[in-house]
């Protein structure tokens, strides 16, 4: 059995990382901004000392080759906190660098096609901000949703805004972990888990912030009271 200890939020870290089950107990999702690599890791680094329990690489802008260095370094850190690693769009990249899954949009390969390539285990999520989306999603074999806008936020700018009760109208749909996404905020977060919302999606939150490490933490402790 590969050695094991818990670190400070109570997750156990381990070569062999049951990621199907840090899933569903995620709270904190966080995804990168597109800042250099060097920005992206040191970010990276800090969210999971403050207990991000699920990161995703996002980059629209690197060069492919870049984008799989940048893959392999922050699998690393997140194999080493026990921490799912999700490539955005990129299914190849995500295989190549040993990746947890892959997140896919509608103009990326279809879950499907994902499906047949990668192995047993590995997580794939959708973007859905309706019930029916989701549901296809789903059907399709998808492990999680990212849905929203939950508030307005300039990343998505040409989305409309379904507001926290669209995403709990989402939940109530599928079987599978949602995570809101859109605009939130420790100003906000507490609109959410009013409503029993306690899985978020954030950038700026923790990338804007001065000191990623603590905002990570007073999020993820606002989650999962």
């Amino acid at each position: 059995m590969a050695a094991s200890r818990a670190d400070e939020h109570g997750r156990e870290r381990s070569a062999g990382v049951d990621t199907h089950q840090r899933l569903q107990d995620a709270h904190l999702y966080v995804v990168t901004p597109d800042r250099a690599p060097n920005d992206v890791t040191e970010l990276a680094r800090a969210v999971l000392r403050g207990g991000a329990d699920v990161l995703q690489l996002r980059h629209k802008t690197l060069p492919r080759g870049e984008l799989l260095e940048l893959a392999r370094k922050l699998r690393e850190l997140t194999s080493a906190a026990g921490v799912p690693l999700i490539i955005n769009d990129h299914v190849d990249i995500a295989l190549i660098s040993g990746a947890d899954g892959a997140h896919l949009g509608p103009d990326d390969l279809s879950i499907a096609s994902a499906r047949r390539l990668a192995p047993e285990g590995f997580l794939i999520g959708a973007s859905a901000s309706f019930a029916d989306v989701a549901g296809e999603a789903v059907d399709a074999s998808a492990d999680y949703i990212g849905c929203g806008p939950a508030f307005s936020t300039p990343v998505k700018k040409e989305k409309e805004v379904i507001g926290p009760a669209g995403v709990v109208a989402v939940t109530r749909a599928v079987r599978v972990p949602v995570f809101a996404i859109g605009g939130i905020d420790e100003s906000n977060v507490s609109q959410l888990t009013g409503l029993g919302l306690r899985r978020v999606c954030v950038i700026r939150a923790v990338a804007d912030s001065p000191d990623p490490e603590s905002a990570a933490r007073r999020l993820r402790a606002m989650l999962s009271r």
